[in-house]
């Protein structure tokens, strides 16, 4: 009892060297990487290669912008700035706690809440709402990265059934999360038996605690994530705007891989690279290392190579990819995470008399 509550009382600073300790594993995975990539310093246009800060930079002004219209659709109007800062926190989350975007679901939905007017259960929607979005503004570049590949010629069965099934699993996957929200009794179904799954898996290691998520107050969360969903259903023609940020969002993530090629001096067919992206991150999704180090480069030079770029080509530049995307990405984002640890800080714009 008295561990317990020391944890409750310092919780920052757990977080913090829990923190500090993904960080190291992240980097000593990146070891190889990073010696490749030095390795491979010679035969690039380093003057090419810094176009990808302007690409991050215009990436992670769509996602501010993405997820600043759908606050506005469910009655909160929180600034730029603060929402371009936790883009960045909520991208070093995703990259160095391996949990298949879990980790940043939860994290986002803590970091906004803010009383009444913001609880984590918006904040949550919000958040799954953009990565639909994501999604499904991803299928617009699978069909043209197929298209792509049908003009040069290049386009294997392989590829066709590997975007065919890409597009129907984030499709179908989409719809059934919109299902299942869309009916108050369907989604207190859903995740009530998701609950209580879950409790039963934390009683192995906590025996005297058959209710640790306790079900009565997470049946109220997921009244209010369904009230919050039909207010963003109810007004279904204003997400013409965050659809296109997007897709702004998703086709900068494209260019910045591109750019790597071109730094090397390669001009690759942009299908190839849009479709070994999508592989690559959906697999990375599972990884149980950080930013599914050694599946995504696997699978992202496989899926190119059956494109017909060789490995010998997209090995090299998809590992300067990753080390120069995380170096440009990780600091910046892992410096606004401490300081809203440190700090505490509110949601700018949230009620006054707010508390968390």
């Amino acid at each position: 009892m008295g561990k317990q509550s020391w944890l409750l009382r310092n919780w920052k600073l757990t977080l913090n060297w829990v923190t500090l300790l993904a960080l190291g594993v992240l980097v000593y995975a990146l070891r190889h990487q990073v010696g490749d990539t030095i390795g491979n310093l010679t035969r690039i246009n380093g003057w090419l290669l810094l176009l990808i800060i302007p690409v991050e930079l215009l990436n992670y002004h769509a996602q501010a912008k993405l997820y600043q219209g759908l606050f506005s659709m469910v009655g909160n109007k929180l600034p730029y700035k603060f929402l371009y800062r936790t883009s960045l926190e909520l991208n070093f989350v995703n990259h160095v706690f391996p949990s298949g975007g879990a980790a940043g679901i939860s994290y986002f939905g803590l970091r906004l809440r803010d009383g009444e007017k913001l609880t984590a259960s918006k904040a949550t929607l919000v958040h799954v709402v953009k990565l639909g979005l994501t999604f499904l503004s991803f299928e617009v570049l699978i069909i043209f990265g197929l298209l792509s590949l049908s003009i040069m010629g290049h386009v294997s069965n392989l590829t066709i059934l590997v975007a065919a099934s890409l597009s129907t699993l984030l499709l179908v996957g989409t719809v059934g999360f919109a299902y299942i929200v869309g009916s108050k009794a369907r989604i207190n179904h859903f995740f009530t038996a998701v609950t209580k799954s879950l409790n039963r898996i934390i009683q192995v290691v906590r025996p005297n605690h058959p209710e640790t998520i306790n079900i009565s107050s997470a049946r109220n969360v997921f009244d209010d994530f369904h009230a919050n969903y039909q207010e963003i259903k109810s007004s279904y023609k204003q997400l013409r705007g965050p659809f296109w940020w997007a897709f702004v969002a998703n086709v900068t993530e494209i260019l910045a891989v591109y750019v790597v090629y071109l730094a090397f001096g390669e001009f690759v067919n942009i299908g190839a690279v849009i479709i070994a992206y999508a592989v690559a991150n959906f697999a990375g999704l599972i990884s149980v290392l950080p930013g599914g180090i050694g599946i995504y480069e696997a699978l992202m030079t496989a899926v190119l190579a059956s494109a017909g770029v060789p490995p010998g080509v997209s090995l090299p530049v998809t590992v300067m990819y990753r080390v120069v995307n995380t170096l440009v990405q990780i600091p910046p984002g892992y410096y606004f995470y401490q300081k809203a640890l440190r700090q505490g800080e509110s949601v700018p714009g949230a009620p006054p008399h707010a508390t968390r």
